[in-house]
């Protein structure tokens, strides 16, 4: 039995299709502390749920380099600046369970905790400083994101205590700000990046794709396309021209909106107007289709 977590809220630990399933903190650390005096190692799949072939990618390598791993689904509240986005965005935990169990039955702890016992009567963020990182892109589009992440995952650290933790490479931006998180307050974890999974016509997965219209599924890949061609100016042009090129390649297109293409340095992140052979470069997009944001991004040498 699922609870909904606006009716009631208890501490439970049961079973679904062989998968553990905790919205107990407490519970959660103590078969944990109990795993690691077996030398048993934890590897951490952090999620918002709505599970896709991506996040089994990220639980598939996880399980390969650990021994058990915990899967958090939990749709964070302070990382929204956006109220209607985060009442809209897909809750899913039984089918969500259910791709898990595909990936092993016995290996996965899954820790789904009520806004209420992450966060008590008082929603809010911890401030952090990610030494800039947090003011470009996301940033500055998104207000108050980057604290959210921060709170909810060195939370989620204190619980798990892993070895390792993974994250996927769409949201590059925060897997650089975590690595700089787990700098700053030196916690015990080593981040892992992994590859963006992509659809069959190169549209990086999300949650999100789920509310996508039928429409919107044929044109969303041209996001990606879009993406690869700049690739490919980049190498004869300009990071101007290349902007220049693909803000124009938006102006033509009815159902896709342009929020921002930026070509920045990968490692602090900061826009560049010319090229150095010895950086290596990244460029993010951030698109509408209606009122779903995509994001994505690609290496570009």
């Amino acid at each position: 039995m699922f609870i909904n977590s606006n009716i009631l809220v208890l501490h439970y630990v049961f079973l679904f299709q062989g998968v553990k399933i905790f919205n107990s903190k407490t519970e959660l650390s103590q078969t944990i502390v109990n795993l690691k005096t077996k030398k048993q190692k934890i590897g951490f799949v952090p999620t918002m749920g709505a599970l896709h072939q991506g996040h089994l990618a990220l639980v598939s390598k996880a399980l390969a380099q650990n021994n058990y791993v915990v899967v958090s689904i939990f749709v964070n509240p302070t990382q929204f600046d956006k109220k209607n986005d985060l009442d809209k965005y897909p809750r899913t935990l039984q089918n969500d369970v259910a791709l898990l169990q595909s990936c092993s039955k016995d290996k996965i702890l899954v820790f789904a905790p009520t806004v209420d016992m992450i966060y008590g009567k008082k929603i809010e963020s911890q401030s952090f400083n990610f030494d800039g990182l947090e003011h470009e892109m996301e940033g500055k589009f998104r207000d108050g994101h980057f604290n959210g992440v921060g709170t909810i995952i060195k939370y989620l650290f204190s619980i798990v205590t892993p070895d390792n933790a993974y994250f996927g490479e769409k949201d590059f931006q925060q897997l650089q700000i975590i690595k700089k998180l787990v700098e700053k307050e030196k916690l015990n974890v080593n981040i892992i990046g992994c590859e963006i999974h992509r659809e069959k016509n190169g549209l990086a997965m999300s949650s999100r794709n789920q509310r996508l219209t039928p429409q919107h599924k044929i044109e969303a890949p041209f996001i990606y396309k879009t993406l690869v061609s700049a690739k490919e100016r980049f190498t004869t042009k300009s990071t101007t021209n290349v902007t220049n090129w693909v803000e124009n390649q938006f102006k033509n297109n009815d159902l896709l909106e342009l929020e921002y293409f930026i070509i920045a340095d990968e490692n602090s992140l900061k826009s560049v107007k010319r090229k150095s052979k010895h950086k290596k470069y990244r460029a993010f997009i951030a698109v509408f289709a209606k009122d779903i944001r995509l994001i994505d991004n690609i290496a570009l040498n």
